[in-house]
């Protein structure tokens, strides 16, 4: 019992330390280019990552990966527990993983974001025009849609949420609207703050745009899903040509060649 209970203490002193090295860390791996920088933020936010020390904590996280598996197999090699140079090799090859791992994380995550908006956008911008018809107001009837979604998409409730008190502050909606599709990068959004922006500078029917934006997302799902069907085929070839073949070429033509060794062996 006394070791899980000391276990159990440290754990939390050991994640409030990490918690404070790590954005220390990060900052010496801070571009110095405010380009740079800019562009870092602006991949963070897209990925969903919109802490203040975001990039620090990221940056810091980054850092260990790289030094920390080298300087691991250092201590390994110095210990004796494994020999010094296979030991600082090793640890050099994933120090290389932990530089680019972080970068393909961070795609990972942004197109696994995008891949939820795109599911959700369609019904959400359905039951929009459900409430506008109903006497709501688009601001509210996104805080309904936010609320009523949260469990299915809470990616997109999160963000109808911010484009919403955006407009409490003072942004028109096509303004915030336009902000959430730079946040996703996303055309999709942008071309529906596109539309919103229209309706309100010439007075055009809100409901009916927006309802012909929802179809045209809804046909591009659809088109998405049948080019994912489609490349399923190819996709599965390499593993079939790879694992499946052999495995039936053994099945097949292993008593036939144990018999051929038979008669072979017989014959002489």
């Amino acid at each position: 019992g006394r070791p899980t209970s000391t276990v159990a203490v440290a754990a939390p002193a050991v994640r409030k330390m990490a918690a404070a090295a790590i954005p220390k860390i990060g900052t010496h791996l801070m571009p110095t280019d405010e380009k740079e920088r800019t562009l870092l933020q602006a991949r963070l936010i897209q990925a969903g990552l919109y802490r203040r020390q975001a990039m620090v904590i990221y940056l810091g996280v980054k850092m260990l990966l790289m030094i920390g598996p080298g300087l691991i197999g250092l201590i390994v090699g110095l210990v004796g527990l494994a020999p010094l140079q296979p030991a600082i090799l090793y640890g050099a090859c994933l120090g290389i993983v932990g530089m680019i791992g972080p970068k393909m994380w961070l795609d990972r995550k942004h197109k696994a974001r995008q891949m939820s908006f795109r599911k959700g956008l369609p019904d959400a911008l359905d039951v929009i025009v459900i409430c506008v018809e109903g006497g709501l107001s688009l601001v509210g009837a996104m805080r309904r849609v936010a609320a009523d979604l949260r469990t299915v998409h809470p990616d997109l409730a999160l963000e109808l949420d911010i484009v919403q008190r955006e407009v409490q502050l003072g942004q028109t909606a096509g303004e915030a609207l336009r902000r959430f599709g730079e946040r996703a990068d996303m055309e999709e959004v942008r071309s529906l703050s596109s539309v919103i922006i229209q309706s309100e500078k010439f007075g055009a029917g809100l409901n009916k745009a927006i309802k012909i934006h929802a179809d045209t997302l809804r046909l591009k799902r659809q088109q998405r899903a049948e080019e994912m069907a489609q490349k399923a085929g190819t996709k599965v070839l390499f593993p079939t040509l790879l694992f499946i073949f052999p495995a039936i070429f053994v099945v097949i033509l292993g008593p036939a060649m144990i018999q051929l060794s038979d008669t072979l062996l017989n014959a002489k």
